[in-house]
């Protein structure tokens, strides 16, 4: 019997595969739909401090090998989270750990949804790809000083499991790593949608009411499982990684380049069930390789 538990920096997950954060709801949309018990945490969708109305409409594509959104965060803010939200997503699933994917328009924001969190979820996964109104509009996730600052003022806020989920459209991923591990981050989160932008040609205009969003799904996995293998060889920090998880082979990948868990996203729209095929599949895969745990699959690729 293969060992599916994982320790995602204080996170201990019963199995390695996550939900990525704007996908799944607030975490009990899918009950019925998905079996929880393939789950190894659930990741809700992004709190700040306050109720946040998102992008107007239309604000997303779908698009060859994948999804264009530009949904703009829209979410309940952190007092109807935690009255609500938290407290139902504890009565309806057991035993599925509950990470708040939080964002903020400063240093002080982020830092303030951290800190009235408290211990009512088990695990904080900042979005760092926002803009810092303090500084310009310069996203906190393009400058690894600022991202630095940031990080260790969340830090400072919560003594939870802290990952950081960081952004793709970087020259290289490892200062940004870097400045994670040294500000007190837990784990790294990546990677995050890549820029996109998608023109109907008929009439010359942007599909998207934000003219431009971010792409998710199969066309941006290559890219990702690149940015796990540069992020794990330049820091110790256990990654969670996200990016084009249709099935089980896409985990593996991850897996072997660096990731300690995976999580799934754009797929689950179109088959719910890719979350227990992807469970199941790494399961088979350490069996028919000889692997006791899936922690032993982590960094196992053989290079030259």
């Amino acid at each position: 019997m293969t060992d599916t538990k994982v320790n995602l920096g204080g996170l201990e997950m019963p199995t390695p595969v996550a939900t990525a954060s704007g996908t799944f709801g607030y975490g009990f949309e899918y009950l019925g739909a998905v079996d929880y018990s393939k789950l190894g945490a659930v990741t809700a969708k992004g709190i700040r401090t306050e109720p946040w109305p998102g992008n107007a409409m239309p604000r997303h594509c779908e698009v060859p090998g994948g999804l264009v959104n530009a949904i703009g965060l829209q979410g309940t803010g952190v007092e109807h989270f935690l009255k609500y939200t938290v407290p139902w997503y504890r009565q309806q699933v057991a035993g599925v750990p509950l990470v708040a994917n939080i964002w903020g328009a400063s240093v002080e924001g982020y830092a303030e949804v951290a800190a009235r969190m408290g211990d009512s979820v088990d695990a904080i996964e900042m979005n760092v790809s926002c803009p810092n109104v303090k500084a310009g509009g310069h996203t906190f996730g393009q400058d690894p000083a600022v991202l630095g600052e940031v990080v260790a003022a969340v830090r400072k806020a919560t003594r939870l499991p802290l990952l950081v989920k960081l952004a793709p459209n970087v020259p290289s991923i490892v200062p940004y790593a870097k400045a994670c591990e040294d500000a007190g981050a837990d784990a790294l989160s990546l990677i995050n949608t890549i820029p996109a932008m998608v023109i109907d040609i008929e009439r010359r205009v942007p599909v998207l009411a934000n003219v431009t969003g971010g792409l998710s799904g199969r066309g941006i996995h290559p890219a990702a499982v690149k940015l796990v293998y540069d992020a794990h060889r330049a820091t110790k920090l256990p990654i969670l990684a996200m990016g084009g998880v249709y099935g089980a082979k896409d985990a593996i990948e991850f897996l072997l380049a660096g990731a300690t868990a995976v999580a799934v996203g754009t797929a689950t729209f179109s088959n719910p069930g890719v979350i227990a095929e992807v469970c199941d599949g790494i399961v088979a895969y350490c069996e028919r390789h000889g692997f006791a745990s899936v922690r032993d699959l982590v960094g196992a690729l053989k290079e030259g």
